[in-house]
């Protein structure tokens, strides 16, 4: 059984469009794949607490030992950041949307009270002890190309307003990238635009 894992950026949940658009393409692939009596695809979707520690310790929990070629992982910004983590750890697959490179350089500026984009009732704290945590979770030197780009797609909007696509396309240059002229750091057309090839990487063509 394959198993996709989808990992949203920072401030962001599960409830993102991109998250919504990939569970609801999943389904109807499985709905698919059950008409054809093949196994389903795994689905996994997670609310990331603050913490990077616990956010990759929940993502091993969920994906009990899951590694390798059955297992493709999408990251969206500093999501992006943990897949890229994960994808070098468990030797999978990673769809990388404007994926975070330095967070913890970036997201020092942001120690603080938080609300959620998508709940502005859920506050949550960032503190400076996650930023050592990103520092952690670093897949050797950000300031290079990541090692083995063989793992990873990379989707690179040359509009971003909040992250660097010069640095995102030297941190994963050997990957597959595409880089987009213009959009924006949502990819706000991935449904319509992305949505076929990052599941057709993650899922080694079945889709």
């Amino acid at each position: 059984m394959p198993t996709l894992l989808y990992l949203h950026g920072f401030r962001s949940s599960p409830q993102s469009a991109k998250a919504r658009a990939t569970a609801q393409r999943v389904q109807q692939l499985n709905q698919a794949r059950e008409a054809a009596g093949q196994p389903p695809i795994r689905w996994l979707c997670p609310q990331l607490p603050p913490s990077p520690r616990e956010a990759i310790d929940l993502c091993l929990q969920l994906l009990a030992g899951e590694r390798g070629s059955s297992l493709g992982l999408i990251g969206s910004s500093l999501g992006g950041f943990y897949a890229t983590y994960l994808a070098h750890t468990l030797q999978a697959r990673a769809a990388l949307l404007n994926p975070a490179v330095d967070p913890a350089r970036d997201l020092a500026a942001f120690i603080g009270v938080h609300t959620a984009w998508h709940d502005p009732a859920l506050r949550f704290e960032f503190t400076a002890a996650h930023v050592q945590q990103l520092h952690a979770l670093e897949v050797g030197d950000v300031r290079c190309a990541v090692p083995d780009p063989q793992h990873y797609l990379v989707i690179i909007a040359q509009g971003d307003e909040v992250l660097d696509w010069r640095e995102m396309a030297a941190r994963y240059r050997g990957a597959q990238c595409t880089v987009l002229p213009g959009g924006d750091h949502a990819l706000s057309d991935y449904a319509q635009r992305h949505l076929h090839a990052v599941l057709h990487w993650c899922l080694h063509g079945a889709v």
